[in-house]
């Protein structure tokens, strides 16, 4: 295997597509790859090969495979695996566009010692061959894996030359190998070679061998170790359990129970479901519709009252005020209509445990049957988003309540800054200790920051006798973290200080080689940033240079943490170890640190492109069939919340389902929520009411994907209930005519809802991209993420025990075709961003990506769990508070100007859900008739007119009655959401206070961006505290001034200015119109009582508003108020006050 290739992809990279636009430089023919040891030294790999490397005819064609006896057990392939996963993870993978791909094989990721077998960089013995300083190959638990029995320390590489270069003879007892076949098991996927082996089977073939088998699961050996009783069972032994229950051809395939044999009280146990829904009481929920209806039509009668009753004293008045309440009106129904059939669910987590992680006839291990779950986590700046909150979230991951080997987490760091690479190396280096503690005394919630900062009594219901013990030394070691974590922006500057220093002292030293006697001028050498091992850090650099900016860097790849062992890693007695972690299972998930390559000349596409580049990467790393997305800022607060998804995903019904989208909780809000930070009517009203419908929108974070959703294709079974509906890609019965009929960004792919449709796996490099490997992958993933099939109602189910197999082997050809993956060029002329994963055109990205998966068809849940699922942090600063509303709102413009606007859904969409996405895009244009209506209080008073002639009793008992059934409506959404009145009325003051800033800016932006093309920019919202370290709370009192607080504070003082007039003018006239007066005033402070938290918050700190901010305000207000009355003094007088003349 000297000659042992990448197995890539793209060695013809522009044979499916066109030359690329004159403005981007050519598409290179073919792509290189070159591996530099840790020596310095460069190994090139061919890439003219790019048959699979289990179909190389080079060995394959002299295997002779003895099957499994109890006199023949084959050697372990997993330890094989460890070693080439080994060198993968200790490897830095680097390329991209016109760049060879390499694998920089580091000596150590961070400055400290990292101590975990599955942490990059791990410490381990060296190569005793001379001149290699590479690492000695190691297992699991990091002991060395020695091939010779003289225990000659060797690495793989050495190894490997040894093996097929010279001769197998040992280097250091000079004896032949007993064993030389660990390199070439190496290749394979953790599983025995198949007899006979098919030379030309390709990696394709062996995914989807799993899901043509008509046999059980049961056929396939968990480990390479022998088990007696799984052989009598597979072979249908005279004796043993398993032949009891040997089930006949087809069982477990189609879920038909009755075909398999033995005792029926095994195999006919009660099917019990995983989830139910649970409705809200009919006591609450009738009266709730009854008064809907019932506001409706007073609504209805009212604006005809106010159309027929015009105000002739000022028509004006009446025009404004009577357009604006009509537009009211069809927004509250907008946002009304959706509410109408809310419910809550419920799931069932020991009925989870007992149909995936009990032993059963399919799975007599009792190993773990979920699917695999890929998590991503999203950063962009390491300055607004700090390192030590995005590592805190990656600790909440690795520690989670999902098994340990179907779990990978993908960091993905589109500012490719050393500090977020290193702060992740740290982080996967305390998970060490943390995710043990966390795994031994179940501790709650599982981020080190919010755990250790809990504010109620720790040691409640822990019984371990060294529980006390454990949890301060973990708290030392936190501690120590935080510091190394906060202290690195100064270590990687001082580091790459000295370093720079060193190549400008080798720069002179040279210069004066050459030049005797010459004056030596000053060497220029460009800054780099330097990593611990040594060399230059491939991303951005913090002095930046050409193909080191934010804008302008390769891509990166570095798997933090291996994969783990495929069965549990218990710990050990060792008593150089902090803490005893006996019977505690030390494995940790895979970890992998993403940076996308980034060049000048192409739309990256912001988040979304990000997360797209995550797609692909962990499509062909891990390939987990479903996604869990979080913001870097956004922990993981229950260790059981991905189990609580789950439930819902593979439940009856579940292989429909697109997502499952869990509320956000905050913390760190001001305990008034002084800007409805908390959005609890959004999250526990509206989401809860949609999830009645099609299901809730998707809000960007916290929302566990079906990966086959997101790669736009139809749910299974669509033909059923929409046989009219075609697919663009698939399906042997289209109808051409539908086709030609739906606009392109509707149209979704077709996986084959029978057993006796195929895929059209020819079609699909047009719409994914030319690489095999994640094209192979698709299939895959779609059975992998299908329900079980355990019942005869579950259809298009997988058989039982079909997930127990180890995974694929993680080698550095599959490391590599991710890296070209997450290329700059690789989604050119592809569908990604426009039909496949998150949708690009909108700074909203999540909910188009959501709108576009319920317009195909699918469903989504909304999952409220007892313990709040994920938490996570939002801006209590005003300002940063409506720059994050201003962007949402902004996105809502967006998509009302798009081919995204709900008026344009396609007829599988309900009509409710088309309600709720059509308010999505309308919401912000009721900023425009808010305004107005702001101020119609302020030009009552200062006119003398009311927007009625009179204030009669027809118009006095509307608004009594439409008041009421506000309120009512409002009680009752109290009732069965479990909200609060206080967070209710919050949310109504933040509306108007939204709707008078943020809501007209978004939509004077988005009306620039459709008619001038001027596109909008918007900064991450910072994630920082303020200047107050003493105060947690410091950020709610510190005034950033910006342009979108002008309407607000306009709206204030004009309506105080028109109360003082208004009162001036009633007192002073002939004859007071006190009914105007009152008319008047009452708006007005219907206006300053929702504004009242915005002026709040302009006034800083209770107690530090300088005194004569607050006479001057007065004396403005009185002298404006004076002045209006001198200028227009009551008619008849010329006086104020008796004698007293007005100068």
């Amino acid at each position: 295997m000297a000659s042992k290739s990448f197995k890539a992809t793209r060695s013809n990279l522009s044979t499916s597509s066109d030359a690329a636009e004159s403005h981007k430089p050519p598409l290179p023919p073919s792509v290189t790859f070159g591996r530099r040891t840790s020596s310095g030294r460069y190994i090139s790999y061919s890439r003219d090969d790019l048959d699979s490397e289990l179909g190389s005819s080079d060995f394959m064609n002299y295997t002779v495979h003895i099957p499994p006896t109890p006199d023949n057990q084959p050697m372990d392939p997993s330890i094989s695996q460890k070693v080439e996963e080994q060198y993968v993870s200790n490897s830095l993978f680097t390329g991209g566009f016109n760049s060879v791909t390499r694998a920089h094989l580091m000596d150590k990721v961070i400055e400290s010692e990292a101590s975990h077998p599955q942490m990059a960089g791990a410490k381990g013995s060296s190569c005793a061959i001379p001149g290699c300083d590479a690492k000695v190959m190691s297992d699991e638990r990091g002991v060395d894996i020695l091939p010779c029995e003289c225990d000659f320390k060797i690495c793989r590489d050495c190894y490997i030359d040894a093996v097929k270069s010279g001769g197998g003879i040992c280097p250091g007892c000079k004896e032949p190998y007993k064993n030389t076949e660990l390199d070439e098991v190496a290749v394979d996927s953790g599983r025995p070679l198949p007899l006979p082996p098919p030379g030309t089977m390709s990696k394709m073939e062996r995914r989807l061998s799993l899901m043509k088998s008509t046999k059980s699961v049961l056929m396939r050996s968990q480990t390479g170790d022998f088990d007696h009783n799984r052989w009598l069972f597979e072979t249908r032994g005279t004796y043993g359990y398993g032949n009891a229950i040997w089930p006949s051809d087809g069982g477990f395939g189609n879920g038909n129970d009755e075909e398999v044999g033995g005792p029926k009280e095994l195999m006919n146990k009660p099917w019990r479901p995983l989830t139910r829904k649970l409705k809200i009481p009919a006591a609450v929920i009738s009266p709730y519709r009854l008064l809907i209806l019932v506001r409706i039509v007073i609504l209805a009668l009212f604006l005809e009252w106010r159309v027929r009753h015009p105000n002739n004293d000022a028509i004006w008045l009446w025009g404004m005020s009577v357009v604006c309440e009509i537009w009211f009106a069809f927004s509250w129904l907008l946002d009304q209509l959706p509410k109408l059939c809310p419910i809550n669910r419920a799931t069932d987590l020991n009925v989870l445990k007992d149909k995936f992680e009990t032993p059963s006839p399919s799975n007599p291990t009792g190993k773990s049957d979920l699917p695999g779950v890929d998590v991503f986590v999203s950063t962009a700046d390491p300055e607004k988003e700090p390192p030590l909150v995005t590592a805190n979230t990656i600790l909440s991951i690795l520690a989670a309540d999902y098994p340990v080997e179907k779990l990978s987490c993908y960091v993905s760091d589109d500012g490719g800054a050393l500090l977020t690479f290193e702060a992740m190396a740290e982080a996967a280096s305390f998970a060490n200790v943390w995710v043990p503690f966390c795994r031994k005394h179940g501790v709650e919630p599982r981020n080190p920051e919010s755990y250790f900062n809990l504010k109620r009594d720790p040691y409640k219901n822990k019984v371990k006798p060294d529980f006390v013990k454990d949890r301060r030394r973990v708290k030392r070691e936190y501690d120590e973290f935080k510091v190394r974590i906060n202290s690195l922006p100064d270590s990687i500057r001082r580091r790459s200080d000295a370093y720079h220093a060193r190549e400008e002292i080798k720069a002179m030293k040279l210069q004066k080689q050459h030049k005797d006697d010459e004056p030596v001028e000053s060497v220029k050498i460009a800054k780099a940033t330097w990593m611990a091992d040594g060399t230059h850090w491939p991303g951005t650099w913090l002095n930046s240079a050409p193909e080191h900016s934010r804008g302008d860097h390769a891509g990166i790849i570095q798997v933090m943490l291996k994969p783990p062992s495929d069965e549990p890693l218990l710990g050990t007695v060792d008593d150089t170890k902090i803490m005893d972690f006996t019977d505690v299972d030390i494995r940790l998930p895979l970890l992998v640190y993403v940076s996308r390559e980034k060049r000048p000349g192409y739309d990256h596409n912001k988040k979304a492109g990000a997360m797209n580049a995550l797609v692909r990467a962990s499509a062909i790393m891990s390939n987990g069939p479903f996604i869990l997305n979080l913001d870097c800022d956004h922990y993981i607060y229950n260790s059981q919340a991905m189990r609580e998804g789950m439930c819902f995903m593979m439940d009856r019904g579940g292989d429909r389902l697109c997502y499952v989208q869990f509320p956000q909780r905050f913390e760190g809000i001001d305990p008034s929520d002084r800007y409805a930070n908390h959005n609890t009517v959004f999250f526990d009203v509206n989401m809860r009411a949609l999830d009645g419908l099609m299901g809730p929108v998707y809000v960007g974070t916290g929302c566990l994907f079906r990966r086959i959703a997101l790669y736009g294709f139809d749910p299974l079974r669509a033909k059923e209930n929409h046989p009219g509906c075609c697919s663009c890609c698939f399906s042997r019965r289209k109808k051409h005519s539908s086709i030609a009929n739906t606009p392109e960004e509707n149209r979704a792919l077709r996986m084959g809802d029978y057993d006796d449709e195929e895929m059209n796996l020819s079609l699909l490099p047009k719409k994914f991209g030319n690489s095999t490997f994640l094209i192979d992958s698709i299939p895959v993933t779609e059975f992998q993420g299908r329900p079980l099939a355990d019942h005869p109602a579950v259809k298009n189910g997988r058989p039982p025990g079909a997930l127990t197999i180890p995974r694929e082997l993680l080698d550095a050809s599959t490391v590599a075709e991710a890296i070209s993956v997450i290329s700059c060029w690789y989604e050119d002329k592809t569908e990604w961003g426009n039909r496949v994963g998150w949708i690009y055109g909108s700074v909203t990205e999540d909910v188009v990506t959501g709108y576009r998966m319920h317009n195909r068809g699918w469903k989504s849940v909304y999952c409220v769990t007892k313990r709040d699922a994920f938490r996570g942090t939002a801006p209590i600063n005003l300002t940063d508070r409506l720059h994050q509303v201003l962007r949402w709102a902004t996105g809502s413009v967006e998509i009302f100007f798009s081919r995204n606007n709900a008026l344009l859904a396609s007829t599988r969409m309900k009509f409710l859900q088309r309600i709720a996405y059509l308010n999505v895009g309308i919401y912000p244009f009721t900023s425009i008739f808010l305004i107005v209506y702001c101020f119609l209080p302020a030009l009552s008073l200062f006119s003398g007119q009311f927007i009625v002639q009179t204030l009669n009793v027809t118009f006095l008992a509307y608004l009594l009655i439409i008041t009421l059934t506000l309120c009512l409506l409002a009680v009752l959404e109290i009732k069965w959401s479990g909200i609060e009145l206080e967070e209710w009325w919050r949310n109504e003051q933040f509306w108007l206070i939204g709707g008078t800033s943020a809501h007209l800016a978004a939509v004077l932006q988005g009306l620039l961006k459709v008619i001038a093309g001027i596109e909008i920019s918007f900064t991450l919202t910072s994630k920082s505290g303020g200047d107050d370290v003493d105060d947690e709370f410091a950020d709610l009192y510190v005034v950033k001034w910006t342009s979108l607080m002008i309407p607000p504070i306009t709206i204030m003082m004009v309506n105080l200015i028109a109360i003082a007039v208004g009162f001036s003018r009633t007192i002073y006239s002939v004859i007071p119109q006190w009914s105007r007066l009152l008319g008047g005033v009452f708006f007005s402070f219907w206006v300053l009582a929702h504004l009242y938290p915005f002026a709040k918050g302009l006034m800083g700190r209770r107690g530090r508003t300088p005194t004569i901010v607050f006479v001057w305000s007065g004396l403005i207000a009185i002298t404006i108020s004076l002045l209006w009355v001198a200028i227009n003094p009551p008619s008849g007088t010329n006086q104020i006050g008796g004698s007293f003349q007005f100068p």
